[in-house]
């Protein structure tokens, strides 16, 4: 794996791996040990990738696994950090693949889709007053079977290399940090994620830990919370939850967006 240019140009660093554990444990592992972001951890194979509730399971060369560090980030804004690289990978899919760009959409909070099916997927990690990003996307491969229907950019007919999407999602991650601005831009950035989100304005299931809700998708609040308008005319305001369209009959993939690493 390597840089960007413009990400090398702006300071940005990488330590890539043939096979690790965890990229997102070994960022995490880099900043206990007092090392400053940004700092790229990459991967071509991970035996302990971590996913939705802590997951643990084999990634597999031909994919994009990579973890950013990011320090003195101020831990109230580190979950705006999903809705930054979500952008930033959309950006580079776009860039690299212009005509699969009308095809790319937004899932809140965490996901990227694919003609509706989940091809790339995002987990925020935070500590003190560090935070990584961990991006997963799937190039060459995916699941078989999963409780949310996913793709691979190669099955869309998109020949795109770990290495080439990784170079450019690190150069898009520039901008979309210096938009974002350590929070002092999310307005701009939840603008530009609702722009091109899934099921904006219209009628989606939020399974809650607890309950199962159903409403309009209205918009997302000033932190990035899910403003869901009930049949009653009520609207509120959910911060992690399972989230599907109100007429899907398979098993819904978990929402939560951010959540603090042990």
């Amino acid at each position: 794996m390597q840089l960007d240019p413009i990400a090398a140009a702006a300071g940005v660093k990488l330590m890539a791996h043939d096979t690790i554990g965890s990229t997102s444990t070994e960022a995490m592992a880099q900043a206990r040990r007092g090392e400053r972001g940004p700092l790229w951890i990459t991967a071509t194979r991970q035996t302990a990738g971590r996913g939705r509730r802590g997951n643990v399971w084999v990634s597999e060369p031909g994919n994009v696994y990579a973890s950013l560090l990011l320090t003195d980030v101020v831990a109230q804004r580190a979950g705006e950090l999903s809705f930054v690289a979500a952008l930033a990978v959309h950006d580079a899919v776009a860039e690299l693949v212009p005509n699969l760009a009308s095809h790319l959409a937004l899932k809140w909070p965490n996901d990227l889709l694919l003609d509706g099916r989940k091809f790339a997927g995002i987990l925020i990690g935070a500590e003190s007053t560090a935070a990584v990003v961990g991006i997963g996307v799937n190039c060459a491969h995916h699941p078989a079977e999963t409780s949310y229907p996913s793709t691979d950019l190669a099955a869309a007919g998109a020949a795109v290399a770990p290495e080439q999407l990784f170079r450019c999602v690190s150069k898009t991650f520039v901008a979309r940090l210096e938009q974002w601005s350590r929070g002092a831009g999310f307005a701009s950035i939840r603008a530009d994620w609702l722009a091109r989100a899934t099921g904006l304005g219209q009628e989606i299931r939020v399974r809650l830990p607890s309950k199962e809700i159903a409403g309009r998708f209205q918009a997302l609040d000033e932190t990035g919370r899910l403003l869901l308008r009930l049949p009653d005319g009520r609207v509120e305001s959910i911060s992690a939850g399972e989230v599907f369209a109100i007429h899907d009959n398979y098993a819904p993939l978990e929402g939560a967006g951010f959540r603090t690493m042990r």
